[in-house]
């Protein structure tokens, strides 16, 4: 039985699959996209991506040192891992994680295989902004993924407000029209003994 089984093995042996992907992830960060199997899309996006999060700057220059070697030992590529450390790594410094896109392109005629194009996001020309233009603009402001209280407690004064403010524009509508019947009636009975 195979629960609990996530890995797909490609229909190769270890040593096999692991070479595949190594040289998929170099040429990846060399040319910054490729096409392939949607299958082995998907699982370069695995490998490839706890890479490029080892290129960040937040640890000490024994660490980067480090994280050279590490990144090293699974690309087996000088060239990848300095593009990866010089180019790729300070262009996706403030990202959060999800360097990768994955965009299915169909079926391969020949043996109806499924197409995917997986891409460094922030090396796209086509989607939002280019590799040039990128360096001039301001950084993309930075979201919190969890729920905030704070934010749940402010809406809910903010609508409590609204519903004060609401309540309180009726209250003055209905005023004016409560007292105007009253003084006609005061300004009724005062004509009325003067008419007797």
């Amino acid at each position: 039985m195979r629960h609990g089984d996530k890995q797909n093995n490609l229909g190769r042996k270890k040593a096999h699959r692991d070479a595949l992907l190594s040289n998929l992830a170099a040429q990846l960060i060399t040319h910054k996209r490729i096409v392939t199997t949607l299958a082995k899309a998907k699982e370069l996006r695995k490998y490839v991506e706890p890479l490029i999060t080892k290129t960040k700057k937040n640890a000490s220059e024994a660490q980067i040192s480090h994280n050279h070697r590490l990144v090293f030992s699974f690309l087996q590529n000088k060239a990848a891992v300095k593009e990866l450390f010089t180019v790729v790594g300070p262009k996706i410094g403030d990202r959060p994680g999800g360097y990768t896109r994955i965009i299915k392109l169909g079926i391969r005629p020949g043996d109806n295989g499924e197409k995917a194009m997986i891409e460094l996001v922030d090396f796209n020309e086509v989607y939002g902004k280019s590799a040039a233009a990128g360096e001039n603009q301001e950084p993309a402001k930075r979201t919190r993924r969890s729920r905030s209280t704070a934010k749940k407690a402010t809406e809910a004064t903010e609508t409590a407000i609204q519903d004060a403010e609401v309540v309180e524009e009726k209250a003055t509508e209905a005023a004016p029209a409560a007292e105007a019947p009253k003084a006609d009636d005061a300004a009724n009975e005062a004509e009325a003994p003067a008419e007797a």
